[in-house]
């Protein structure tokens, strides 16, 4: 007399299928690839780098008012390019409804001098309270690591 046995856990496949969570990643990853330039408002600047520079986290919010200063002189108020003439009233509209009256001004590390000065001239002449220069931080220079089995450079080192 032969029994009949059920093999079924011989069919269950316990391997997790990754396919789907692959497509999913891939797709977010487009997603944030596009969207994220779009998060910068304001035009894009080649800052000043400072050693020591303060955190000013209002700068990033979506209502706050930066002006740009290129290389080449042109001064934009937002993405809006303007002139330092026209940039006193057009600052001056738009806080006419805020409480805080601060104002970030980025300029290029090659922009002339007087074109930054006229800027916050005119910033200041719009009646705002405070002005808020961007900077970036500098990067810490550190040597190149010393091939293997050689000394540190200005050290010295065996047979010296």
């Amino acid at each position: 007399m032969a029994l009949n046995k059920r093999d079924e856990g011989a069919k269950i496949n316990s391997n997790i299928n990754v396919t789907p969570m692959v497509d999913v990643m891939l797709v977010l990853l487009i997603i944030f690839m596009v969207v994220t330039p779009m998060l910068q408002h304001g035009m894009n600047v080649a800052m000043a780098q400072t050693t020591n520079p303060v955190d000013m986290p209002d700068a990033d919010k979506e209502d706050a008012i930066l002006i740009a200063v290129m290389n080449d002189g042109k001064v934009f108020l937002g993405t809006e390019q303007t002139t330092a003439d026209q940039l006193a009233q057009k600052v001056r509209d738009k806080l006419a409804n805020k409480m805080d009256k601060r104002v970030y001004i980025k300029s290029d590390a090659r922009a002339r001098y007087g074109v930054v000065v006229d800027v916050v001239d005119n910033v200041r002449s719009a009646g705002v309270d405070q002005v808020g220069l961007l900077t970036e931080q500098r990067k810490a220079a550190t040597p190149p690591p010393a091939p293997a089995g050689q000394p540190p450079a200005g050290g010295a080192g065996p047979g010296k």
